[in-house]
């Protein structure tokens, strides 16, 4: 059984999934001026994907560019993501880095939510995310592949891991390079989502090929989305008003 996680006022895992819009502008100037953007639009979670700013090496900048955003986006909920070249980022860091940075940003207050790669932590996941979250932080549980679709039986064993070391929303992203990748992503979101999730849950198959997945959460059990404005984050995402569009139409069919 889903158990909804509520952040601010926005209820994640039931109803029509809640839309996320990245912002991946390099310098400050520009990720505030995206951010007044974002703000004043019907949408529920704003991601500052940081390893796009040009001085994410000083973390001083980064809390700096955080309170600014923080102020900026208002009540919207504010998303945190570091990510790694390895899952598909802009750039490179140790993981010693990697971790520090992520603890100095839930400890500063300002982000509400924070996603982790979760495998690249090893066996240190649960602990490291149990950190996180002791800031009062809420984690998204993260893993890409920008290669390739894995087959249903450990894409959902990923979903079972990413929840057992304690993220509060296991999130898998995975390339297709056929339709039937696409299948077999739907088809492990369903089996997590029905027999396996006990929290809310985040899938999607990138690239034009895998926009399907980004629309039809509601139906499979993916409970967020992410739509771009002027920019996008990822292969295959599309403009946020045409994803607001397609979300509610499936919402309203079902």
């Amino acid at each position: 059984m889903i158990h909804p996680v509520t952040i601010k006022n926005v209820t994640i895992g039931e109803g029509i999934p809640k839309v996320i819009v990245p912002i991946v502008e390099s310098r400050r100037e520009a990720i505030i001026k995206m951010a007044e953007k974002i703000a004043k639009m019907d949408i529920h979670m704003v991601e500052w994907r940081a390893d796009f700013y040009k001085d994410v090496a000083d973390t001083n900048c980064v809390l700096e560019t955080l309170a600014a955003l923080r102020k900026t986006v208002c009540e919207k909920i504010l998303l945190f993501t570091f990510r790694s070249a390895h899952e598909g980022g802009s750039r490179a860091l140790s993981l010693a880095d990697y971790r520090a940075l992520n603890l100095a940003v839930a400890g500063s207050g300002n982000a509400d939510v924070v996603d982790v790669e979760v495998f690249s932590l090893g066996d240190a996941a649960g602990e490291y995310i149990n950190k996180l979250k002791s800031t009062g932080t809420y984690v998204i549980g993260s893993n890409h592949d920008f290669l390739k679709t894995p087959a249903r039986e450990e894409l959902v064993d990923q979903l079972c891991a990413i929840q057992a070391a304690g993220a509060d929303i296991p999130k898998i992203a995975v390339m297709p390079k056929s339709k039937e990748d696409v299948l077999t992503l739907l088809s492990a979101t369903q089996e997590m989502f029905s027999k396996h999730a006990d929290r809310p849950i985040i899938t999607m198959s990138m690239a034009p090929m895998g926009v399907l997945t980004r629309l039809s959460g509601e139906v499979f059990g993916s409970s967020m989305t992410f739509g771009a404005v002027d920019r996008t984050s990822a292969p295959g995402q599309i403009p946020v008003e045409q994803l607001v569009t397609g979300l509610s139409i499936i919402h309203n069919a079902s």
